[in-house]
């Protein structure tokens, strides 16, 4: 359940199947009392998949035989006790898939040809996950942090450790060639292994890069490539290379805090200068139109907003969740498809978009 959601997964999970691809949502609880009947819940949704499953005409018996087991298969990976605010279980003939994800999602079964993977899609984009390079002069880590999420540390070609010197003390008194920390030719080949150990990290999922270290280490890493020239954040702050996570995530915390802060006012002033040039859209059916089109270039939503819509033929209407044709998950679906037309999406705290119906975007034209 805590495998971290990369664009190659989500590419992957995106694909289509050989049908059934069956999708399972379930919103779920982090907290007593809230959480008593998750398991219920889940039991029940699982029961439901899998009799839609077997009564369908188009599913063999041998795929339903199959994908009857992996929807058990999945359930028993389930650890509701570190549950978060979302669980969406993926299945089709031959495998099975499992994510916990930090935003609620609307109770579903659906059988396609493809998973429901708009909820995770937009989970992503509000995580606004990011990396974090730790380097000193002889270690280099890698971690990953997000909105919400914790620290973990990464593996994918890090630590990267400098070699030990083998040098004789004798020899440096008696001659005075003791190197500098970071001006020796190991630690230089040392910082450029730690450039491309970064740089292939970014290739498979990129990410904004928060570098961190003390002012000589980042001066001559910045001296080996592209790293701190590249970095969305660079921190002055030695000792932390490898950890310990907590101390690490305070300090990346308050960087963290105050790159959001920037990015915020950024969007909002995206925004108000879209409106003077009339190529803003707000609330959820403009919002909704524009990025079908392919017309939105950058989309804001609150951080909570939720909405429950009904297509009337021309427009999208609120709805009741239990009317038909409703849509519980019509933000998520916008975010999906803004970032598939190659907008940019950045989710805001809850009442910055009040007078624009909690939603809002910029137009290409």
């Amino acid at each position: 359940m805590h495998q971290p959601l990369t664009p190659a997964a989500l590419a992957e999970l995106r694909r289509p199947r050989k049908y059934p691809a069956v999708s399972v949502l379930l919103p779920t609880h982090r907290r007593e009392p809230d959480n008593a009947q998750d398991s219920v819940r889940l039991r029940n949704l699982l029961e439901e998949a899998k009799n839609a499953v077997h009564h369908d005409p188009e599913v063999s018996r041998t795929d339903r035989i199959d994908v009857i087991g992996q929807l058990d298969q999945a359930g028993g990976e389930v650890d509701l006790t570190y549950a978060e605010d979302g669980l969406a279980i993926f299945a089709a003939p031959g495998e099975h898939h499992v994510w916990s994800l930090d935003r609620s999602v609307p109770p579903r079964v659906l059988l396609a040809q493809t998973f429901l993977t708009r909820n995770l899609v937009a989970a992503h984009a509000a995580n606004q996950p990011f990396w974090a390079l730790a380097v000193s002069a002889d270690v280099a880590t890698m971690w990953s942090g997000g909105r919400g999420r914790p620290l973990e540390r990464f593996g994918g070609g890090f630590p990267v450790h400098r070699p030990e010197l083998d040098f004789d003390p004798e020899r440096q008194e008696r001659i005075g060639d003791m190197p500098s920390t970071f001006s020796d030719e190991e630690t230089r080949r040392f910082l450029r292994e730690v450039t491309e150990a970064t740089a292939a990290v970014q290739a498979s999922d990129p990410r904004p890069l928060y570098v961190i270290g003390d002012v000589e280490a980042l001066a001559a890493l910045g001296d080996a490539g592209p790293v701190i020239a590249e970095a969305a954040v660079r921190i002055n702050h030695g000792g932390l290379a490898e950890g310990p996570g907590e101390a690490l995530r305070k300090v990346l915390n308050d960087a963290a805090r105050a790159r959001d802060r920037e990015q915020i006012t950024a969007v909002l002033g995206d925004l108000d200068e879209a409106r003077g040039r009339k190529s803003f859209a707000g609330g959820v059916d403009e919002v909704w139109q524009s990025v079908t089109e392919g017309r939105a270039a950058l989309v804001a939503i609150e951080d909570d907003f939720r909405a429950t819509v009904r297509d009337d033929g021309e427009h999208l209407v609120p709805a009741g969740s239990d009317e038909r044709g409703a849509r519980e998950d019509i933000v998520d679906e916008i975010a999906e498809q803004a970032l598939d037309t190659g907008a940019r999406v950045h989710f805001v705290p809850d009442g910055m978009l009040e007078n624009s119906g909690h939603i809002a975007a910029v137009l290409r034209y």
